[in-house]
Parts: structure tokens; sequence; C-alpha cells
């Protein structure tokens, strides 16, 4: 015969399962908002703006930072309206700017430290030779705006909603991880010459964006970590981001002896094994700060 302690931890125990298929369910009805919005976002801005489409027909950097407003907007949308059907907070997504300063010096000097190691290394190995440089301040300005809405856009649903809701939900904080960083990779799924390195290694970048996010809630350094990481990558040392070139006047102009995944290939530097090892030691680096309870960004944590 059971006792009544027995119900109650049989009751705690059916409200914290409850709690984690909500959360997933809540996931779900995110994503299928956020397409609907999306796509009613952007038929009106298509037909308003059919000249933001480049003569060769793909999309000029315009149009791909109207895409990532819209995709924004889209997001923002369909959080705060499963938000607020579940009675949750807003600020769960973690927008609040406290800390953004050094947040942001903090995440760009990190990424400029892995980018010395893994592009240093690709160097001098014989994976990568630098065939010329071209510097065009348009391009790398208007590159680092386009890299920064990519990197809020992707961090409001990746780590914001996606991983947060699931935090809200009891999920293991580390697990919790795990499967944002899986459905981040899978996000790339369509991208240009995806492959399982390619998978591991954005899986991988996902834990390290999500890897503060755990402990503070707080999107600015995973915003700073992602912003900077795809622009050094792209516009400054001129590998293709994720399989996509989104731009042909990159600082640097590289000539790869052979595709091999030293190098990448045609994915890019996240196609290498030298970015799995990077992802990995960042991510390290950073959970260990966190976990010892160090004062990173203006965020106190504890065990």
């Amino acid at each position: 015969m059971e006792t009544e302690e027995t119900v109650k931890e049989e009751c705690v125990a059916m409200s914290k399962t409850k709690r984690i298929w909500l959360a997933f369910v809540d996931i779900v009805l995110f994503t299928v908002l956020f397409m609907i919005f999306l796509f009613l976002f952007a038929i009106p801005f298509a037909i308003a703006f059919p000249e933001l489409k480049t003569q060769a027909g793909g999309m000029s950097v315009y149009l791909m930072m109207l895409n990532e407003v819209l995709m924004l907007a889209s997001g923002l949308i369909a959080a705060c309206m499963v938000l607020g059907f579940r009675k949750l907070p807003f600020s769960g997504l973690g927008l609040s700017l406290k800390g953004w300063g050094r947040s942001l010096l903090n995440g760009a000097l990190f990424v400029v430290f892995l980018y010395v190691v893994g592009f240093g290394l690709s160097l001098l190995l014989g994976a990568v030779e630098v065939a010329g440089v071209l510097f065009s301040p348009i391009s790398l300005l208007s590159s680092l705006l386009l890299y920064f809405l990519v990197a809020v856009t992707e961090e409001v649903i990746g780590r914001g909603f996606i991983l947060g809701r699931m935090l809200d939900g009891g999920v293991n904080k580390f697990v919790a991880l795990l499967i944002s960083a899986v459905l981040f990779s899978l996000m790339h799924l369509f991208n240009p010459s995806f492959a399982f390195v390619p998978f591991l290694n954005i899986m991988l970048a996902g834990c390290f964006l999500g890897a503060s996010y755990i402990y503070t809630r707080n999107l600015c350094f995973p915003i700073a970590l992602h912003w900077f990481w795809n622009w050094i990558q792209g516009s400054v040392l001129g590998y293709k981001v994720s399989g996509n070139e989104f731009s042909n006047e990159n600082l640097l102009i590289l000539h790869f002896p052979e595709e091999n995944l030293i190098n990448g290939g045609t994915f890019g530097f996240e196609g290498s094994i030298l970015c799995s090892l990077l992802l990995v030691l960042g991510t390290v680096i950073i959970l260990r700060h966190y976990y010892k309870g160090l004062v990173i960004n203006d965020f106190r944590i504890s065990h």
C-alpha cells in the first residue's frame, strides 16, 4: 500500500515529466508559428522589392539582411506567442543588455584567439595558401552588419527559445545543451556540401555558443561569439561560411592545394577537423570558467 510520501513523490515525478513534454511541444509549436509568420512576411516583400535580386538571380547582401530581419521578426513574434500562452516571462529569451560591452569584447577576443590557432595551423600544414589580399571597406562593413543580424536571429531561436524553453521545462542543462546543438546543426541540413564533419562541427558550435547560456540565461556573449566567428571566418579569412559564400570581396583570397579535412574543402573552415578540435577546446574553456563560479561578462554563477 502506497504511503502519502510515495504518492507525493510520484506526483512530483509526473509533474516534471509533463513540464519536459510541454517544453518539446512548445518547440514544435514555435517552429510551426515561425514558418507561418516568415511565409506571411516574405511574400509581400518579394513582390514589393523584386529589384533586391541580383542580375545573376542570387541574393544581394541587402536582400540577405532583409531576410534575416524577417526571420528575426518571425522568431520573436512566435516566441512571444508561445511564452505568453504558457504565461512565461519574455525575459527568459535572454535579451538583457546587462554586460553587453564586456561580452562583445570577450567574444571577439576569444574568437580571434581560436582563429589565430586554427588558421595558423592550416598555413603551417600547407592546407591553405593566401593567394592575395583585397581590401574593400564597404564589403567588410556590410558583411559585419549582415553577420550581426545572422547571429542575433540564430541565437534568439537556437539558444534563447529552444534551449531556454528546455531549461524552463526542467531538462538537465547539459542534456538540453546537446539537444539544442543537434537541432541547430539540423537547421543547416540543406546547406551546400553538408556532410558528416560539417554536421558534427555545427553541432559542436551549438554547444560552444550555448555553453555560457545554460548558466547565465543571457544572449550577449553567445551573440558576440557567433557574430565574430562568422565574420572573421568569411569576410576576413576568406572561407565559405557553413558552405555559403556571402561575398566575393573578402579580405584574404585563399587557395586550397587540395580539398581535405584540414582546410574543410567546399564547406569552409567548419568542414575541418581543426575546427572540431577548436570548438571542443572553446566549449571546455567556457564551461570550466562558469562551473568554477568565476565572474564572466558581469554574471556571477554558482555550482
